[in-house]
């Protein structure tokens, strides 16, 4: 599967907005009967398209009121040191994304923690002892205005 055509966009569109909708639901706001829905989705699936299913926690309803940006900056940038920063940093489940970045720094991280304290320790125990970390440059959300929104689509549709 090499391209998308209006049905594959619909659908991605629709799961997106909503995961949980039935392959019925799903068929009938695309357009298409159930067996060849339900054939499309599985086809994005396989062709990575769809990479997976979550639910969208509220991280302050669970207690993560803290959402903090570091940047990480490494002392070295060969190869086998990045590959255990960043098998390191995958095992942190209080890293919810982590990006190489151009510009000052390695990498750019998002971190989650019930409050200060426990982000200060968090980054003075665990961040600041990752192999290869020469210093940690912390920004703290003050605030979320989007999150977690839908990938546009508009860019594959054809004109």
């Amino acid at each position: 599967m090499e391209t998308l055509d209006k049905f594959d966009l619909a659908i991605l569109r629709e799961l997106q907005a909503d995961a949980r909708l039935t392959n019925a639901e799903l068929a009938q706001r695309v357009g298409l009967s159930a067996a060849p829905c339900w054939r499309r989705v599985r086809a994005l699936e396989a062709a990575g398209f769809i990479l997976g299913y979550h639910a969208a926690v509220n991280r302050q309803k669970i207690g993560l009121g803290v959402l903090a940006f570091v940047r990480i900056d490494a002392e070295r940038n060969s190869g086998d040191a990045m590959r255990q920063l960043e098998e390191a940093v995958r095992q942190l489940p209080e890293v919810t994304s982590c990006h190489y970045i151009s510009g000052a720094g390695t990498f750019e991280l998002q971190v989650v923690a019930p409050d200060l304290d426990s982000f200060s320790r968090f980054a003075l125990q665990r961040l600041a002892n990752l192999p290869h970390v020469k210093d940690l440059h912390t920004s703290f959300s003050l605030g979320e205005v989007k999150a977690g929104g839908a990938l546009p689509l508009g860019h594959l549709e054809k004109r």
